[in-house]
Protein backbone atom coordinates (compact mmCIF):
# COMPACT_ATOMS: atom_id res chain seq x y z
CA UNK A 1 0.00 0.00 0.00
CA UNK A 2 1.21 3.48 -0.47
CA UNK A 3 0.87 4.96 2.88
CA UNK A 4 0.58 8.95 2.41
CA UNK A 5 2.26 10.78 4.02
CA UNK A 6 0.80 14.04 5.70
CA UNK A 7 2.71 17.82 5.65
CA UNK A 8 0.74 20.44 8.23
CA UNK A 9 2.53 23.73 8.81
CA UNK A 10 5.32 22.46 11.16
CA UNK A 11 4.87 19.10 11.17
CA UNK A 12 5.05 15.95 8.54
CA UNK A 13 3.48 12.42 9.61
CA UNK A 14 5.13 10.06 7.61
CA UNK A 15 5.00 6.34 7.19
CA UNK A 16 7.12 4.08 9.32
CA UNK A 17 10.06 2.29 7.90
CA UNK A 18 12.41 -0.13 9.53
CA UNK A 19 15.42 2.87 9.66
CA UNK A 20 13.37 4.35 12.42
CA UNK A 21 13.78 1.60 14.92
CA UNK A 22 17.48 3.65 16.63
CA UNK A 23 14.90 6.96 17.35
CA UNK A 24 11.96 4.74 18.33
CA UNK A 25 13.51 2.50 21.02
CA UNK A 26 15.30 5.97 22.15
CA UNK A 27 12.07 7.58 22.65
CA UNK A 28 10.47 4.02 24.18
CA UNK A 29 13.11 3.82 26.49
CA UNK A 30 12.94 7.32 28.31
CA UNK A 31 11.63 6.99 31.52
CA UNK A 32 7.96 7.08 32.25
CA UNK A 33 6.87 7.06 28.12
CA UNK A 34 4.50 4.20 28.95
CA UNK A 35 3.32 5.22 32.36
CA UNK A 36 -0.18 5.73 30.92
CA UNK A 37 -0.12 2.35 28.97
CA UNK A 38 -1.60 -1.00 30.22
CA UNK A 39 2.32 -2.17 29.99
CA UNK A 40 4.35 0.36 31.09
CA UNK A 41 8.09 -1.36 30.69
CA UNK A 42 10.72 0.26 27.72
CA UNK A 43 10.78 -1.79 25.05
CA UNK A 44 13.90 -3.99 23.54
CA UNK A 45 14.99 -3.21 19.87
CA UNK A 46 13.30 -5.90 19.22
CA UNK A 47 10.04 -4.74 19.92
CA UNK A 48 10.16 -1.69 18.48
CA UNK A 49 10.93 -3.46 15.30
CA UNK A 50 7.66 -5.25 15.53
CA UNK A 51 5.97 -2.34 16.31
CA UNK A 52 7.14 -0.92 13.11
CA UNK A 53 6.13 -4.07 11.32
CA UNK A 54 2.54 -4.47 12.85
CA UNK A 55 1.75 -0.88 11.60
CA UNK A 56 2.83 -1.19 8.55
CA UNK A 57 0.67 -4.17 8.38
CA UNK A 58 -2.02 -2.33 9.60
CA UNK A 59 -1.64 -0.13 7.02
CA UNK A 60 -1.94 -2.57 5.02
CA UNK A 61 -5.34 -4.17 5.56
CA UNK A 62 -7.42 -1.55 6.81
CA UNK A 63 -5.81 1.66 4.44
CA UNK A 64 -5.08 3.67 7.79
CA UNK A 65 -2.73 3.34 10.47
CA UNK A 66 -0.21 5.43 13.16
CA UNK A 67 2.56 7.77 10.89
CA UNK A 68 5.82 8.83 12.49
CA UNK A 69 5.63 11.92 13.70
CA UNK A 70 8.64 14.64 12.33
CA UNK A 71 8.97 18.28 12.90
CA UNK A 72 9.89 20.29 9.65
CA UNK A 73 12.59 21.42 11.73
CA UNK A 74 14.00 18.64 13.39
CA UNK A 75 15.78 15.31 11.23
CA UNK A 76 14.46 12.74 13.99
CA UNK A 77 11.83 11.16 14.46
CA UNK A 78 10.19 12.35 17.64
CA UNK A 79 7.38 9.84 18.22
CA UNK A 80 3.72 8.70 16.37
CA UNK A 81 -0.05 9.81 15.38
CA UNK A 82 -2.64 8.30 13.58
CA UNK A 83 -5.56 5.83 13.54
CA UNK A 84 -6.11 2.65 14.79
CA UNK A 85 -8.63 -0.25 14.31
CA UNK A 86 -9.43 -1.32 17.81
CA UNK A 87 -11.22 -5.08 17.01
CA UNK A 88 -12.65 -5.66 20.08
CA UNK A 89 -15.04 -2.70 20.16
CA UNK A 90 -15.12 -2.23 16.51
CA UNK A 91 -14.01 1.35 17.09
CA UNK A 92 -11.16 3.57 15.33
CA UNK A 93 -9.15 5.56 17.94
CA UNK A 94 -6.36 8.26 17.53
CA UNK A 95 -3.68 7.44 18.92
CA UNK A 96 -0.41 9.67 19.86
CA UNK A 97 2.53 9.32 21.79
CA UNK A 98 5.34 12.14 21.37
CA UNK A 99 9.17 12.21 23.06
CA UNK A 100 8.73 13.79 26.23
CA UNK A 101 11.30 16.49 25.09
CA UNK A 102 9.00 17.70 22.22
CA UNK A 103 5.88 17.96 24.26
CA UNK A 104 4.45 21.26 24.73
CA UNK A 105 4.96 22.56 21.30
CA UNK A 106 1.63 21.75 19.58
CA UNK A 107 2.95 18.98 17.84
CA UNK A 108 0.51 16.15 19.38
CA UNK A 109 -2.18 19.11 18.86
CA UNK A 110 -1.71 19.40 15.15
CA UNK A 111 -1.10 15.83 14.36
CA UNK A 112 -4.02 14.76 15.82
CA UNK A 113 -5.83 17.49 13.82
CA UNK A 114 -4.55 16.43 10.73
CA UNK A 115 -5.23 12.40 11.57
CA UNK A 116 -8.75 13.19 12.61
CA UNK A 117 -9.34 15.29 9.14
CA UNK A 118 -7.79 12.40 7.00
CA UNK A 119 -9.85 10.07 8.52
CA UNK A 120 -13.08 11.83 8.32
CA UNK A 121 -12.40 13.44 4.65
CA UNK A 122 -10.14 10.85 3.41
CA UNK A 123 -11.47 8.00 4.25
CA UNK A 124 -15.17 8.95 5.09
CA UNK A 125 -15.25 7.50 8.79
CA UNK A 126 -18.52 8.15 10.76
CA UNK A 127 -16.67 8.23 14.31
CA UNK A 128 -13.41 8.64 15.93
CA UNK A 129 -12.60 7.97 19.72
CA UNK A 130 -9.63 9.01 21.81
CA UNK A 131 -8.81 6.05 24.93
CA UNK A 132 -7.14 8.45 27.52
CA UNK A 133 -5.92 7.12 31.18
CA UNK A 134 -7.73 9.10 33.62
CA UNK A 135 -4.47 10.59 35.16
CA UNK A 136 -3.31 11.47 31.97
CA UNK A 137 -4.04 15.09 31.76
CA UNK A 138 -2.20 16.12 29.07
CA UNK A 139 -3.85 14.04 26.11
CA UNK A 140 -7.50 14.65 27.81
CA UNK A 141 -6.53 18.43 26.73
CA UNK A 142 -5.36 17.54 23.17
CA UNK A 143 -8.45 15.13 22.78
CA UNK A 144 -10.98 17.98 23.77
CA UNK A 145 -8.97 20.67 21.82
CA UNK A 146 -9.34 18.73 18.68
CA UNK A 147 -12.85 18.81 19.22
CA UNK A 148 -13.46 15.13 20.79
CA UNK A 149 -15.91 14.65 23.86
CA UNK A 150 -15.61 12.82 26.38
CA UNK A 151 -18.41 10.23 26.41
CA UNK A 152 -17.68 7.33 29.04
CA UNK A 153 -15.63 5.73 31.35
CA UNK A 154 -14.73 2.41 30.59
CA UNK A 155 -12.25 -0.86 30.25
CA UNK A 156 -9.92 -0.66 27.15
CA UNK A 157 -7.10 -2.57 26.91
CA UNK A 158 -7.48 -4.18 30.59
CA UNK A 159 -7.35 -0.73 31.96
CA UNK A 160 -10.27 1.82 33.36
CA UNK A 161 -9.64 4.69 30.44
CA UNK A 162 -11.92 7.64 29.40
CA UNK A 163 -13.56 7.57 26.15
CA UNK A 164 -13.61 10.68 24.13
CA UNK A 165 -15.58 10.80 20.60
CA UNK A 166 -16.32 13.01 17.91
CA UNK A 167 -18.24 12.52 14.79
CA UNK A 168 -17.76 13.56 11.34
CA UNK A 169 -20.45 16.60 11.37
CA UNK A 170 -19.64 17.53 14.78
CA UNK A 171 -15.96 17.87 13.53
CA UNK A 172 -16.43 19.50 10.68
CA UNK A 173 -18.54 22.66 12.73
CA UNK A 174 -15.41 22.17 14.86
CA UNK A 175 -13.11 22.98 12.23
CA UNK A 176 -15.22 26.63 11.10
CA UNK A 177 -16.03 27.69 14.59
CA UNK A 178 -12.60 30.10 15.88
CA UNK A 179 -10.43 27.98 17.60
CA UNK A 180 -9.97 29.08 21.26
CA UNK A 181 -5.91 27.99 21.31
CA UNK A 182 -4.30 30.54 20.27
CA UNK A 183 -1.98 27.78 19.00
CA UNK A 184 -3.61 26.25 17.00
CA UNK A 185 -4.94 27.82 13.52
CA UNK A 186 -7.10 26.85 10.37
CA UNK A 187 -3.93 26.98 8.55
CA UNK A 188 -2.66 23.61 10.35
CA UNK A 189 -5.73 21.62 8.95
CA UNK A 190 -4.39 22.88 5.57
CA UNK A 191 -2.76 19.08 4.11
CA UNK A 192 -0.53 18.35 1.36
CA UNK A 193 0.55 15.12 0.64
CA UNK A 194 3.74 13.95 -0.25
CA UNK A 195 4.81 11.70 -3.48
Amino acid sequence: MDIPTLVTSHTKLRPFVLEDVASLFQIANQKDIFRYYPNPAPWTREKTEKFIRRQLAHWEEHGFGWWGVKPLDHPELIGWNGLQYLPDTNEIEVGYLISESFRGRGWTTEGTLASLKFGFERLGLASIIAIVHPDNIASQRVAVKCGLALVDRNNYFGMDCLRYRVDAKTHEDFLISPFKNSQTSCKTLVLRREG
